[in-house]
């Protein structure tokens, strides 16, 4: 199954819809967001997404009862854990723990942003993937990733 993963998208619109875009030419079944939309009124253009949505919640992220509310419930509290075709998954934003978990045993896939840096590694059969930043303004670059998985493989894609 391919997944498209994002993060940080802090209300850049623009990034947002290349990103939607790639992910429907793609052919994606699901999406997640690790966090930091900031503002309801992402969800203009997360509506046009033809995968089913998940995120998370994180630092920057204002008012969380509006995010919940456009997203149709579908935006919830870290850690989330979830089973992502038969493999275990754990999304939160901030990196703390990213080291932990991935150790841990406990999880096949563990999803974060907050850096604003792409990370993608794999430690003892559990992948660890930050997707970079969506928004593009901190390192001047606009990332996503799509994963794969069936073999954890992951292609990072500049939307710049």
């Amino acid at each position: 199954m391919l997944v498209g993963v994002i993060s940080d998208s802090h209300d850049n619109m623009d990034n947002l819809r290349r990103a939607v875009t790639v992910f429907n030419r793609r052919g994606v079944s699901k999406v997640f967001h690790a966090g930091d939309f900031t503002s309801g009124f992402t969800f203009r253009v997360l509506k046009d997404l033809e995968a089913e949505f998940t995120g998370i919640f994180g630092n920057n992220d204002g008012d969380i009862y509006l995010l919940n509310k456009r997203s149709g419930g579908r935006i919830f509290k870290q850690p989330y854990e979830f089973v992502l075709d038969g493999k275990k998954a754990v999304m939160i934003h901030e990196h703390f723990l990213v080291k932990a978990l991935t150790n841990s045993g406990l999880y096949d896939i563990v999803i974060f942003g907050h850096t604003h840096t792409v990370h993608n590694e794999k430690t003892g059969g559990t992948l660890a993937l930050n997707p970079g930043e969506l928004c593009g303004w901190l390192h001047g670059s606009s990332t996503a990733a799509v994963l794969d998985t069936d073999s954890l493989d992951t292609e990072i894609i500049r939307l710049d």
